[in-house]
């Protein structure tokens, strides 16, 4: 049987089969790791199952790549791509214009105000200061501003960027978004944050990278704080549709050569206006509850599935080779969205509050 050759990446082949193969490994591959994510040590860390896909994919594809045969090749680049932007457009489900309304213009203004601020300072910071690529510095910007690795693989998805790019970012997320759901609410409880019910939840819900993050931290506060903090953070995701849209127009304006693929073009998001008429489907209510929880469910099995491909192509070699910058930019984004975060929240509540 033929084997995978050793390069960064997988090739696609044609085979039919082959790609259908490739397709149910990742996704038994992905099984598993939804299993090892339920695990209580794991679950308690508000560690979510596309975190552990994408280390455990990581961590076959550099010790046992050669024992994937070259044909499932296309089936696990089919996961790490299209079924990726099928996917993150679903995401669209868990979001309602109803629950934005919920915290009026306190909670958009923040959302905008740290969305925006996070992504400029990330640029500047990753591109300029600390010399790195424009895609590794935008996935690290994006992760950190709008919803974690969600939205890393939304951006991966639009740029086509190497996979250990995608990596380096989810890294960075995970490390500062670990430490500030544990961190954020004993500052709070201890009264060295002065903030109220609102003020917290516009904080946490501003500030932390990932839902699940956001909802650990929040519940350590209180019930009032964790409702006003997931809404702010999912308002925080609605935003990844205009931010999609304002990046590929800059970029297709830019036209660097030779960083990632298309000449400086980024790919039409076109699984951004789904995300957004999922978004409208689920504020009409057309769906059943039991129903949108169902593909909720999907929903997070396939992004599970698309971070573990993307884990399998992602070479070791390849992020050493970013040193410490790619996580230097991390700390520096989760330096402002403490800093920055709390005076945009306090700001914001003595403006409109």
């Amino acid at each position: 049987m033929a084997t995978a050759p050793s390069h960064p990446a997988y090739t696609p082949t044609l085979s039919t089969r082959g790609r259908l193969n490739g397709i149910l490994f990742v996704a038994l591959f992905a099984l598993a790791v939804t299993q090892l994510a339920a695990l209580p040590a794991i679950a308690s860390l508000g560690i979510s199952p596309l975190i552990v896909g994408i280390v455990a994919g990581a961590l076959y594809g550099n010790a046992l790549r050669d024992g994937v045969p070259a044909s499932w090749a296309a089936g696990i680049n089919f996961s790490a791509r299209g079924l990726l932007r099928i996917a993150v457009a679903f995401f669209g489900l868990r979001v309602s214009l109803q629950e934005i309304a919920e915290v009026g213009w306190s909670g958009l203004t923040v959302s905008l105000l740290v969305v925006v601020s996070t992504l400029l300072i990330g640029l500047w910071c990753g591109m300029k200061l600390l010399k790195l690529d424009r895609d590794t510095a935008l996935l690290t910007a994006a992760g950190s501003a709008i919803c974690g690795a969600a939205a890393v693989l939304a951006f991966e998805s639009a740029l086509r960027s190497a996979p250990h790019k995608s990596a380096m970012a989810v890294g960075s997320v995970v490390l500062f978004g670990t430490l500030s759901m544990f961190l954020y609410p004993l500052a709070i409880n201890a009264g060295w944050l002065h903030l109220d019910t609102l003020g917290a939840g516009l904080f946490l819900g501003g500030t932390i990278h990932e839902v699940a993050q956001v909802v650990g931290a929040a519940s350590n506060v209180s019930p009032e704080a964790t409702h006003i903090a997931t809404i702010v953070k999912m308002t925080r995701v609605m935003l990844l549709v205009p931010v999609l849209l304002v990046v590929g127009l800059w970029i297709s304006r830019a036209r660097q050569p030779g960083q990632g693929q298309g000449n400086g073009r980024i790919a039409m998001p076109w699984f951004a206006f789904g995300f957004l008429a999922l978004v409208l489907v689920n504020s009409l209510q057309v769906l059943p509850g039991s129903v949108t929880q169902v593909v909720n469910t999907l929903d997070t099995f396939a992004l599970t599935m698309a971070m573990t491909a993307l884990g399998m192509e992602t070479r070791f070699s390849q992020i050493r080779q970013a040193g410490p910058r790619a996580l230097i930019t991390g700390a520096i984004l989760n330096l402002w969205l403490v800093g920055g975060g709390l005076a945009i929240t306090l700001g914001v509540q003595k403006l409109l509050g």
